[in-house]
């Protein structure tokens, strides 16, 4: 580790828990509404860093976005809708949680782009105006219709610098050949879900997508097959690739292991691997990277973070060790994703088991990082 790791414990009281909601009476408190019980020390961070809950009473929250009033939008799938999180006073916890958009088909990504708040459903990506108090102002406006079928449900979507929409779908199935080209792929599209065209393919399950800010490439986090023989516990490696147009990054013929396209044995191609685009950077396999967000508006953090990236690690099921469930850090040199690091780890025990699953980062907007936790229905702070 390039920082010492230090854990802190931040009291919030009852405050953690107590964000008031448009769907009626907040839950009742329990031993995790103190946050000196819920956290009691389990969530580690590089020294000098502090974290906290920002909200709670979330089931299954997932993709984030900042709006321009300053509240965080946040995807809830199960429960169909994205809710409007409100800190009133500024203390770095939020006061309300309302219903922003409801009626969706399992939402998950989210971007703010032209005045609208684009949602990409599990089927659909549609936009939608918000009102003066963050509610949608109408009905949402559905731009693309695809299959929502399949192994991989999520969808994800950012809008890169060129202002075009790119959308990120999984595969149907661990190892197949694709017979639709928006499958296991990031499709381009004009704002208004016009001249769709494939931009890059042969990737299995790219959920996380964002944009360098000073290169502009498109970056996404892949998940990588499963129950790969003989030592499906390390292989292949789950990954970071920036993205060429065009670019064919592998699956299903092929995946990346120390830095090189390796064959599937399913297909044993290896004249169709030196075609494909290895991995820019390799992370342990199994970790399930969701969620990432670049730092260069982090200004609560050290100048040196500024060029990095956070990476949320979802966590492993097909592994007989358990890894991921946690944030990393993953430095960047001139463009190029070059190393990563633990940045706040202790979702997951000692045993194996888990109280919490990191799925998306966001930089706030005063400078902090939040970061949801389906699996425990949270957000967390992380801020100095």
């Amino acid at each position: 580790m390039r920082a010492a790791l230090g854990v802190f414990v931040a009291a919030l009281g009852a405050s953690a828990g107590g964000c008031s909601s448009d769907n009626g009476p907040a839950s009742p408190a329990m031993p995790g509404d103190s946050a000196t019980q819920a956290l009691n020390g389990q969530l580690t961070v590089p020294a000098g860093f502090k974290v906290a809950y920002f909200a709670t009473h979330l089931p299954g929250v997932r993709f984030m976005a900042l709006g321009a009033d300053g509240a965080v939008y946040a995807s809830q799938p199960s429960a169909g809708r994205v809710v409007r999180i409100w800190d009133v006073n500024g203390d770095g916890v939020a006061d309300s949680v309302a219903t922003a958009v409801g009626g969706l088909d399992r939402p998950h990504g989210l971007a703010f782009h032209g005045g609208f708040l684009y949602i990409a459903n599990t089927g659909s990506v549609v936009r939608v105006r918000l009102g003066g108090d963050g509610r949608a102002a109408g009905a949402p406006e559905a731009l693309v219709q695809f299959d929502g079928g399949g192994m991989h449900w999520t969808r994800s979507l950012a809008f890169g610098a060129d202002s075009m929409m790119y959308v990120a779908m999984g595969s149907t199935c661990n190892v197949c050949v694709e017979t639709d080209p928006m499958r296991a792929a990031v499709t381009r599209y004009d704002a208004n879900g016009e001249n769709g065209s494939r931009f890059a393919y042969g990737l299995r399950n790219a959920v996380g997508i964002a944009v360098n800010p000073a290169t502009k490439a498109i970056w996404v986090s892949q998940n990588e097959r499963d129950n790969l023989a003989p030592d499906h516990e390390n292989l292949p490696p789950d990954e970071i690739n920036i993205l060429l147009e065009g670019g064919d990054y592998g699956w299903p013929y092929c995946y990346t292991h120390g830095g090189a396209p390796v064959p599937n044995p399913e297909y044993h191609d290896a004249s169709r691997c030196t075609a494909t685009i290895p991995a820019t950077l390799e992370i342990q396999a199994h970790s399930a990277p969701l969620g990432m967000t670049f730092l260069d508006r982090a200004t609560a953090f050290p100048d040196d973070y500024r060029g990095d990236l956070l990476a949320a690690l979802h966590g492993s099921w097909n592994r007989g060790v358990p890894t991921g469930a946690k944030v990393v850090r993953i430095h960047v040199t001139n463009g190029i994703p070059v190393s990563a690091e633990d940045f706040v780890s202790g979702w997951q025990r000692a045993d194996g088991s888990r109280w919490g699953r990191p799925a998306d980062v966001m930089v706030y907007r005063d400078g902090s990082v939040l970061v949801s936790d389906d699996q425990g229905g949270a957000i967390f702070r992380v801020y100095r």
